[in-house]
């Protein structure tokens, strides 16, 4: 359960056009240190270029530098729609909590409407999952919870209540409610093969981190370097501070020398590019959005392969020029 995704652009100037990525340095020169960002993670790529304007297609934590031996870009990547996936509805998940102690299915529908209400006041009341309040996650998501049900018309004494949420609750922190698009990790483990430096950038809470990915393949030291959660550094999306957290978790990497792969305008492109990095989007589900991300000079994709396809030949373009 993560806050950009409630069960979600914005029109760029000519000024944002994303300028040409990855220019490679001359012979003399030390070569740039790339993170590689995807919503939700990010790592290094060395050496490329971008030679196509168009594709196919709060307050925070202190946090750690991190360094690396090789030098190439860095990488940011989204999560949910970049990485993963939901499965199934939210009501699949609490119809099977109602029926483990014996009471009906809630109604889809009313279930879904009440779960937005409710996520939405409390995300707006304490954000950041509770982050500046210092709420304990999972009271952040007991609320959360039983004011979903009560907006939906459900009313269930403490006790039956909390068996219920247990429920939910475990649920959404293992990976039974989370699907991997087949060329995440394959991806992920190409750009850190490359030298890159993989950072995840999610509006997410901690089990993220320490569950969920861990637990859907998606490890940190072999799929990604670094996390920026919002529920670990109390900042969330668009805020452009989540993308200088991971500059900074990243080694003090400059803006210019990072990519970030996301799949929203608004809370993945424009904040990233508001810092001067480079950005891509994935159209993974043919968004009708993504006629006019493409308009404003936003590099589009459909997946990840296409992603990969595209930097391994701006490398092949670069060693050419060396050449």
């Amino acid at each position: 359960m993560r806050s950009k995704d409630v069960w979600e652009p914005s029109v760029i100037g000519p000024e944002d056009v994303q300028k040409p990525f990855l220019t490679r340095p001359k012979d003399d020169e030390k070569p740039p240190q790339w993170i590689l960002h995807v919503d939700g993670v990010g790592k290094s790529l060395s050496n490329l270029t971008h030679n196509s304007e168009k594709g196919a297609h709060g307050e925070a934590t202190a946090v750690k530098p991190m360094t690396r031996e090789s030098h190439g870009p860095m990488q940011l990547t989204d999560v949910t729609g970049t990485l993963i996936a939901y499965k199934g509805q939210l009501g699949d998940y609490y119809c099977m909590a109602a029926k483990s102690v014996g009471l009906p299915c809630p109604d889809y529908k009313r279930m879904h409407e009440g779960f937005k209400a409710a996520y939405t006041e409390m995300a707006k009341r304490y954000p950041c999952f509770g982050y500046a309040a210092k709420i304990p996650n999972v009271d952040w998501w007991r609320s959360c919870v039983k004011d979903s049900f009560t907006t939906a018309g459900y009313e269930y004494d403490d006790e039956t209540f909390e068996k219920v949420f247990r429920r939910i609750y475990a649920s959404f922190g293992s990976s039974a409610p989370y699907s991997v698009f087949p060329d995440a990790q394959p991806f992920l483990r190409w750009a850190r093969q490359k030298g890159l430096i993989v950072g995840i950038v999610s509006d997410a809470e901690y089990r993220y981190q320490d569950v969920i990915l861990p637990a859907l393949g998606l490890n940190q030291g072999s799929e990604w370097d670094f996390g920026v959660f919002s529920g670990l550094v109390g900042v969330e999306k668009p805020e452009p501070r989540m993308y200088e957290i991971a500059l900074e978790k990243a080694g003090n990497i400059a803006p210019e020398e990072a990519l970030h792969i996301g799949d929203s305008m608004c809370k993945d492109y424009i904040p990233a590019r508001s810092v001067g990095m480079h950005a891509l989007l994935l159209d993974r589900f043919k968004t009708p959005d993504a006629g006019s991300w493409r308009q404003s000079g936003a590099l589009v994709f459909p997946d990840l392969v296409a992603v990969q396809d595209w930097l391994t030949k701006e490398e092949a373009i670069a060693a050419g020029r060396k050449a």
